[in-house]
């Protein structure tokens, strides 16, 4: 006879052993909690937790499958109903198994499995919770920057100034180019006025200068009138 690679059988043979764990599993459902041997508990966790999830898929197909083991339609009808829906938000681990010392007579390690129905903890709840909140949210869009929202931020910066310009043209009002990185500014017909990209735009070379910024080439250089 062929031996199993998950230990020895229980019982004599293969189809011993699968009705064993078949009306095992009906008690189960039935009573809620059995003892048995601590080997056969071991046995009977994962094949009565795979009965569990057929259950809460809940279709036709699982159902017959059940079915197929445990002919008792009572059993079956409760499983798929009453211990489906207890163990709805458990990811598996529907049975528990606790050891309670040997049996009198010939000492063999007894154990009692049980299913776990009480509610999933507080902690795993809100995690659950919150993962399904995040998966349902809808995508933050990202805030656009308008030309007001810049103008308004450099207003805030400089007093008497705008911001930088993509083309590099004056905005109307405010010719002196400011450069941050030097902390000088230019005037128009300035030597270095028409090479210089500007930073940021001012209403007049007094308020670059209030700014803390030094015209370019010192004072004479930037003593042309604007035109």
């Amino acid at each position: 006879m062929p031996t199993p690679a998950k230990g020895p059988r229980l019982g004599g043979g293969a189809a011993h052993e699968r009705l064993m764990l078949a009306n095992l599993s009906a008690a189960l459902f039935e009573h809620k909690r059995i003892t048995t041997t601590v080997t056969k508990a071991k046995r009977l966790k994962p094949y009565a937790e795979r009965l569990v999830t057929f259950a809460k898929r809940g279709d036709l197909a699982s159902r017959r499958r059940v079915l197929g083991l445990i002919s008792n339609k009572g059993i079956v009808h409760e499983l798929f109903t009453d211990i489906a829906q207890a163990v709805e938000n458990r990811n598996g681990g529907y049975t528990r198994i606790t050891k309670i010392g040997n049996r009198k007579g010939d000492n063999a390690p007894m154990a009692v499995i049980e299913l776990v129905l009480e509610p999933v903890s507080a902690k795993q709840a809100v995690v659950a919770v919150a993962t399904q909140a995040a998966a349902k949210a809808a995508p933050v869009a990202e805030p656009v920057e308008t030309e007001a929202a810049e103008t308004e931020a450099a207003e805030a910066k400089y007093a008497g100034s705008k911001p930088a310009t993509a083309d590099n043209v004056a905005p109307e009002g405010f010719e002196v180019k400011g450069n941050e990185d030097s902390m000088k500014y230019h005037v128009p017909g300035s030597r270095w006025y028409d090479a210089t990209v500007a930073e940021v735009w001012f209403d007049s070379a007094e308020s670059a200068a209030a700014a803390g910024f030094v015209p370019a080439g010192g004072d004479a250089a930037q003593a042309v009138e604007a035109e």
